[in-house]
């Protein structure tokens, strides 16, 4: 436990157990409802005990007791009526002792996290109060939950109409840090009682089965419970007998509760494999999305963990997936798809609907036990393809020159300004890639849907467009029908009718955490977009946010999502050099997504761990730089322009300005002895590059020049190269920033995204809608980029050199 909580739980003894005078009702004789201590077990009477217990509600909660009198299981004169949801709380208990009856009402609300929360409450009595002691009273509470083994629960009550006072201490213990086993002991102390006077009791909590709890409890006036307390998802019920100091049966206790679902094993005995979950992919994949008005975009995480949480919940047999109007990247589909994997490893089915397919989206639906194709789709399979446009004639027929700054092989980024077709350099890296993400899809689907690669070359190379009809009789589908009609398919894949689940029912996301104290954490950051100090990747806020991980100790581990292109170094190096002090702290895993080449891999290269796609285009390690300047438009437009300077190169950069776009176009090319000079800079700084990712990734410089050159690879090639070490997803990042922080694979994390939204919604300040789209796409990015930063090297790729939403 931390010092700062010792000293708290100190302060509120001292506070409580000092100035006493009167009594109130003795605490035990108003909470005999309980089972066991509010801070151990089931969270007490829903903050009626202990108002702390609040903040570890998770949804809508309701509860009913009563008490029989001796045996007789018809009575109901005392009883009690308890609900809440996180955070307030309202409770009713009615005691009836002989002719006196008192009704005692309490508001309470609770505030705080899984670890330390603190509650408060106010109570009042009706009825006859007075004859029964009753005064109202002020309830003040802490529960202390520093890990899944400890919980320590405080509670004040203090009169509001004399001086009288009260103060509860209870502490759990679960000796293996999970449900199956809790021991317990609490102590209640008021008016002038001596510490060795004060009443209190001791007891255990045994899960038998999921759900289902044993529960005994032992007072000092040697009387004692016995309990047994059963959850059936949203509901439960309970009993309670209770035995005086003779150890005869006094009366019994029964309990009622309705709310969100509690762990439990009748759900799985009796709807298992009974539902199926409907997943809509329609609109775009992506990484973030805006929290409102952003309905046609999903967020990617998401889409992983709804297919885990499927996968853990025993009631779901089987995914329906449609796929129709949905665009994503390549490697997030390969990624989701390899959760659909998992997911029917675990002996359940995946049923995808398609309406038209290419290949990124066919490959994504050949994981499934049945693809649905409507009547009125198509499948394409052309195979896939890469390139670019050349801009030399056009800036020839312009007048404009362009001197390109290449000095490594394969650093091909300036082609599109300098040539009229691909580099030899440039074309094998580009096929090397196209036939590695072939060779996958390929792989992939012939095994899928039980074909030999030599068929599905001849589907590629010879039919190309598939028709329902040739589609289902060559068997890239098994049946034909509307996504409208998905019921009635399933029915007759399964030969049962199956109930439709949705998302947020699902066990991992319904259930609240059965594990005491704050989880572990692991913070997913994402570093998207061209490498910049205020756009794209926003290198400034990545650094001040990979400083404050490094000192947070609640998060265990980082996982750092590069899907970025590159671009301006000095962005780069200020993102990784913070990244490196972070990884001195806790581990740092790189997850890269669609692209991760050139500022991209720099910022990945201190990871403790790169893991990366099949496809990913990782690498490219290299720089670029080129000069465009004046070579006869400006006579062409009949603008001129003149100077003074001082200083031999000042005119550098000099030349016309364009009027409305503001570009000024330079209006001469480098003397030689300049381009010496930025010869030496863009080698110099590529040397430090070099060297940067050999301390990085533990390889000698010579090994990483062999590779460098600017070359991008695959990620399957990369992990053959030692770029990569690993060869998955986020979700495999995932599973080993876990291992390496040292945490359980049975423990529950929470993760924590970085950003996870855009923002609240998105503001259109133009009615063009297409506006949005121009300004973010990527070709235009690299145009302003290498405009932007004119006569600097970059470590960057350009647009064509990986792909984009399919």
């Amino acid at each position: 436990m931390k010092r700062k909580q010792i000293f708290s739980i100190l302060a509120i003894l001292f506070l409580l157990t000092t100035g006493w005078s009167q009594a109130i009702p003795d605490y035990y004789s108003r909470s005999n409802f309980l089972f066991a201590p509010p801070s151990s077990f089931q969270d007490g009477l829903v903050g009626f005990t202990n108002p702390a217990n609040l903040q570890m509600i998770n949804k809508f909660e309701s509860r009913f007791f009563w008490n029989t009198d001796g045996t007789d299981l018809a009575t109901l004169h005392n009883w009690g009526f308890f609900t809440g949801v996180r955070g307030l709380g309202f409770g009713m208990l009615r005691q009836n002792i002989g002719d006196a009856k008192v009704s005692d009402y309490k508001i309470s609300s609770g505030f705080g996290s899984e670890g330390m929360a603190f509650g408060l409450a106010y109570g009042w009595s009706t009825g006859d109060s007075l004859a029964m002691g009753r005064e109202n009273l002020l309830t003040v509470s802490s529960l202390f939950r520093p890990n899944k083994y400890l919980s320590v629960g405080i509670i004040g009550n203090f009169s509001t109409e004399s001086d009288a006072r009260e103060g509860v201490l209870e502490v759990g213990i679960r000796p293996l840090g999970t449900p199956q086993i809790t021991l317990f002991a609490d102590g209640a102390l008021q008016k002038e009682t001596r510490i060795t006077d004060a009443p209190w009791s001791a007891g255990a909590a045994v899960q038998l089965l999921p759900g289902i709890h044993l529960i005994g409890r032992y007072f000092e006036n040697e009387t004692f419970t016995a309990g047994l307390s059963i959850n059936l998802g949203m509901a439960g019920v309970g009993a309670q007998a209770h035995f005086d100091s003779k150890q005869n049966h006094a009366y019994t206790s029964y309990m009622t509760r309705s709310g969100g679902m509690q762990p439990s094993i009748f759900p799985t005995l009796l709807e298992k494999n009974k539902h199926y979950l409907p997943i809509h992919l329609k609109g775009r994949v992506e990484y973030q999305k805006y929290i409102l008005f952003d309905k046609k975009t999903h967020r990617f995480m998401d889409i992983l963990q709804t297919i885990r949480a499927a996968k853990n919940d025993p009631r779901i047999s089987l995914i329906a997936l449609n796929l129709s109007g949905m665009r994503v990247l390549p490697e997030h589909a390969w990624e989701i798809r390899e959760e659909l994997k998992a997911f029917r490893k675990a002996g359940k089915k995946v049923v995808v609907f398609i309406d038209n397919a290419g290949m990124s989206g066919y490959h994504l639906a050949s994981v499934a036990d049945y693809i649905v194709l409507d009547p009125q789709g198509s499948i394409q399979l052309p195979g896939f393809v890469m390139g670019r446009t050349f801009l030399k004639g056009t800036l020839d027929k312009l007048g404009l020159g362009f001197d390109e700054w290449r000095f490594f092989k394969y650093k091909s980024a300036a082609e599109a300004l300098s040539r009229k077709n691909m580099s030899e350099a440039d074309r094998e890296q580009r096929q090397a890639y196209i036939d590695d993400w072939y060779e996958l899809v390929r792989q992939e689907v012939s095994e899928a849907r039980n074909l030999s690669p030599e068929k599905f070359d001849n589907f590629v190379d010879s039919e190309l467009f598939f028709l329902p009809d040739r589609a289902l009789e060559v068997g890239l589908v098994d049946t034909l029908a509307r996504w409208s009609a998905i019921d009635e398919v399933l029915k007759n894949f399964t030969r049962r009718k199956l109930r439709k689940a949705v998302a947020f029912n699902l066990l991992d996301n319904a259930l609240p955490s059965q594990q005491w104290g704050e989880k572990p954490k692991i913070a997913v950051v994402y570093g998207l977009g061209i490498c910049a100090m205020d756009e794209g990747i926003k290198a400034r806020w990545l650094e001040r946010v990979f400083l404050q991980l490094a000192q947070k100790k609640s998060v265990k581990a980082v996982v750092f999502r590069v899907d970025s292109p590159g671009g301006d170094g000095m962005a780069s190096d200020v993102v990784a050099e913070a990244l490196k002090k972070c990884s001195e702290k806790k581990p740092v895993i790189i997850s890269q997504g669609q692209v991760a080449g050139s500022g991209g891999y720099w910022i990945s290269m201190y990871g403790d761990t790169i893991v990366a796609g099949p496809n990913t285009i990782t690498g490219s390690i290299g720089v670029i730089g080129g000069w465009l300047y004046d070579k006869g438009f400006s006579d062409k437009i009949g603008m001129t322009s003149d100077h003074v300077q001082r200083g031999a190169h000042a005119d550098l950069g000099f030349g016309i300005r364009l009027p409305f776009i503001g570009a000024q176009i330079p209006a001469r090319n480098l003397t030689s002895e300049e381009r010496k000079k930025v010869e030496h800079l863009i080698k110099k700084f590529y040397d430090i590059f070099v060297e940067k990712v050999a301390n990085g990734r533990g390889m000698p410089v010579e090994e990483v020049r062999k590779i460098a050159e600017g070359h991008f690879y695959s990620g399957t090639d990369g992990k053959q190269i030692g770029l990569v070490d690993e060869v998955g997803g986020i979700m495999t990042a995932l599973a080993i920033a876990q291992q390496r922080a040292g945490i359980s694979p049975e423990d529950e994390i929470e993760i924590i995204e970085i950003p996870k939204y855009k923002g609240l919604f998105q503001i259109k300040v133009t009615p063009f809608p297409v506006q949005s789209e121009i300004t973010n796409d990527p070709v235009l990015q690299y145009i302003r980029m290498v405009s932007e930063h004119a006569g600097q090297p970059l470590p960057l790729l350009p647009p064509g050199s990986y792909p984009t939403l399919d």
